[in-house]
């Protein structure tokens, strides 16, 4: 058991929330119990989120997508509908966006980056003057079914999909978790064999053509799983207080 302010004071620190700029407002979003002894991990906040972290006991849900973004202008219909949950259940919302997503030991990109073996990993994709995502050389050469399937096998990517316009075989990959198709371009200007990230956006498909570029999309949701649990085992580790993952899939 921890109490909740040493809790929240201690991630807020580690992921350094206060200094990485984002719309998501990073940290404890609704306050609940004041001590916790379990914790609910999710990539989402939704009421099937909470139900189910209230049915396993847990005191805290700690997320990737939070329920507040650039400040809230009304407590009303779904979003006041979560609040009136939480509150009701004595649930803790904490949420952690931009941040988890550059950790460098702990952060969703990171995660993928280690499990496909990748080398000489370094920062890559800039997002609002930051670098949120990595790149780095694969220790063989991968075809893009390779890589989709090892994302599916290590558990952080759905059905993918792919934009097959470059090499038949990859060496050099770049990632960015989510909704990082904005990247494509700098890893075109970086020579990336590889792109990866979650889910596309329209202007991709001639930009990776026209580069000459290969994209798996790996879908947002199971991109982006990583993250809280990798960010869950260290919460164990070092406060010896329970975590559950709690699998709320979207179809994105």
């Amino acid at each position: 058991m921890v109490e909740r302010k040493k809790l929240v004071s201690y991630l807020n620190e580690l992921l350094d929330v206060s200094n990485i700029p984002d719309s998501s407002c990073n940290g404890l979003q609704v306050e609940g119990a004041l001590e916790i002894k379990k914790i609910a991990l999710s990539v989402d906040a939704c009421l099937g989120v909470y139900q189910k972290a209230v049915k396993e006991e847990c005191q805290m849900a700690l997320v990737h997508h939070g329920i507040i973004w650039g400040g809230l202008t009304s407590i009303t219909g779904n979003i006041g509908r979560q609040i009136e949950y939480l509150l009701k259940n004595g649930l803790n919302l904490y949420a952690v966006h931009l941040p988890l997503d550059l950790h460098a030991t702990m952060g969703n990109n990171i995660v993928i980056a280690e499990s496909l073996g990748l080398m000489d990993i370094k920062p890559f994709g800039r997002y609002r003057g930051i670098l949120i995502g990595f790149k780095g050389i694969a220790q063989k050469s991968m075809t893009c079914e390779d890589i989709g399937n090892a994302m599916q096998n290590a558990g952080l990517g759905g059905k993918f999909s792919i934009l097959p316009f470059g090499k038949k075989e990859n060496r050099t990959i770049a990632i960015v978790s989510g909704g990082g198709s904005d990247a494509l371009n700098e890893a075109i200007d970086n020579n990336i064999d590889c792109f990866i990230t979650g889910e596309s956006l329209h202007w991709n498909h001639h930009a990776a053509l026209e580069g000459k570029i290969n994209v798996v999309y790996c879908g947002h949701y199971h991109t982006e799983t990583g993250g809280v649990k990798a960010l869950g085992k260290h919460i164990e580790k070092e406060f010896g207080v329970e975590t559950v993952f709690i699998d709320e899939p979207t179809i994105v």
